[in-house]
């Protein structure tokens, strides 16, 4: 489950037996009582589950811990290899699945909805953190390119609205790029200085490490829709 991407039908099987198991099932067919469906005793406590494992949810926490690798270690041999395959012009979030994917390739790819919940940068210079569509302002909001047509504005990296003398925003040139709101979202932002380069970290962890933990509870309560389950 940590590499490739279990079919829903083999889901579906496994979530059988379990359901068979709570609800009494025994060798000589009887088929006990079925207070609940499975989705609902899947939800979490709080509201109104038994906070059983939601496998669907825990396949692509699993392969997250996969992709989340592929983009904090980009000089490993594997990291590497699926770069040069797959995504040699541009970064894991913005890649599309690309041509001939192997099975492996398209189970991590299918979790990259979790990683891009999930991380965020640590500003220092900015030199390597683009500005468009990148997690790294304090709200975890993304900032939208206003300018599509204009490929110098298009390339903006985020030390490009730094002053490096005394580190703080260049307000007048963010204010004109992206207007007033957008801009105090940018000023609210800190500028990391006990971090020697720009980093990124898994946001939705205090220590800033990946744990399929928290995928898994971003996934249930975030990025997979069961409010329909909900009791409350």
């Amino acid at each position: 489950m940590s590499i490739f991407l279990l079919p829903s039908s083999l889901i579906d099987e496994i979530e059988k037996m379990l359901n068979s198991f709570w609800w009494g099932h025994t060798r000589d067919n009887s088929k006990g009582i079925h207070w609940l469906s499975w989705d609902k005793l899947s939800m979490p406590k709080k509201v109104g589950g038994m906070g059983f494992k939601n496998l669907s949810a825990f396949k692509y926490a699993m392969l997250s811990k996969q992709a989340w690798s592929l983009m904090i270690k980009p000089n490993t041999m594997v990291s590497r290899l699926y770069k040069a395959r797959y995504f040699p012009n541009c970064d894991f979030l913005k890649l599309e699945i690309g041509h001939n994917p192997s099975y492996v390739w398209r189970s991590i790819w299918s979790a990259k909805f979790v990683v891009r919940g999930g991380y965020k940068w640590r500003i220092v210079t900015g030199e390597c953190i683009p500005v468009w569509d990148q997690n790294w302002l304090h709200d975890s909001s993304v900032v939208t390119n206003l300018w599509p047509d204009n490929l110098m504005v298009e390339n903006l990296k985020v030390s490009d609205l730094i002053n490096p003398k005394g580190k703080h925003w260049k307000l007048n040139l963010i204010y004109l790029l992206v207007g007033g709101e957008v801009t105090q979202n940018i000023i609210n932002t800190p500028l990391f200085e006990a971090v020697h380069e720009d980093k990124m970290v898994w946001n939705l962890e205090k220590n800033g490490i990946f744990s399929v933990r928290s995928a898994y509870r971003y996934c249930v309560n975030e990025a997979i829709n069961t409010s329909h389950l909900a009791f409350m």
